[in-house]
């Protein structure tokens, strides 16, 4: 990605499991891929009247970009006050120089707010393959919809909202069929990013149905992440790249 805050020198990689879990328990798997790899999470709020340049310049990858095709670019449809995320593999590290990333001409007329934030997650083959983007996923997952989650715990209670971020949910309560659940390394005022993919609005809304159903009998999943966070929000998204 064109677009890097100035963060700290070189970024440790934490190599703990877990697999996301959303605002509704979006998990799919109980199976959970180490944490190895640096992304790079960028935030951005489009200029006025700037919203399709923005996501143009978002879908290509700057001329520094160590991995130019692992990225996935997502458009708010419902949620944070954001715009696009888009979420960029870096590799095992990465590094911040003093001559620093400044923004270019075009980046300045596009946009008028952005946020920063390094986390890790999996190996991109499994990152690809949880967001529909490997070879045989790509061509069954243009209708998919992706919620996207931030979450800051409650002093004392982050290994607690892991381990429930990281529990898988009931198959017949939630339909997502891909999750990621990232930590943060460097940069905004969150510990875990969410990522959880449903294959159609139908199956998403099935899932809220059957969710909205279980928080009405007073249980379920939405009082107990109420417990462990001081603050979360969650975003309905869709694709816009690759």
């Amino acid at each position: 990605m064109k677009s890097l805050s100035l963060l700290t020198a070189a970024l440790a990689v934490f190599c703990s499991a877990a697999i996301a879990y959303g605002q509704g328990s979006p998990a799919a798997s109980s199976a959970a891929p180490p944490r190895t790899e640096v992304y790079h999470v960028h935030f951005n709020h489009a200029a006025a009247g700037k919203a399709s340049a923005l996501a143009d310049f978002l879908k290509t990858p700057g001329s520094n970009t160590p991995m130019p095709g692992h990225l996935l670019v997502l458009r708010h449809e419902d949620g944070a006050p954001w715009d696009y995320v888009a979420i960029q593999h870096i590799g095992t590290k990465a590094t911040v120089e003093a001559a620093g990333n400044p923004r270019s001409q075009a980046m300045r007329t596009l946009s008028d707010w952005h946020d920063d934030t390094f986390v890790n997650g999996p190996s991109w083959a499994d990152f690809a393959k949880a967001m529909g983007l490997d070879d045989e996923g790509k061509s069954k997952s243009a209708e998919s919809v992706y919620i996207v989650s931030v979450y800051r715990p409650v002093p004392g209670h982050e290994d607690a909202l892991e381990k429930f971020l990281s529990e898988p949910p009931s198959a017949s309560n939630d339909l997502a069929v891909g999750t990621v659940l990232m930590q943060h390394l460097e940069g905004g005022a969150w510990r875990y990013f969410a990522i959880s993919r449903y294959k159609s609005w139908q199956d998403y809304a099935t899932s809220e149905v059957n969710s909205v159903a279980q928080t009405a009998k007073g249980q379920g999943g939405w009082f107990t992440l109420r417990e462990h966070i001081s603050f979360h929000n969650d975003t309905i998204t869709s694709r816009v790249a690759p």
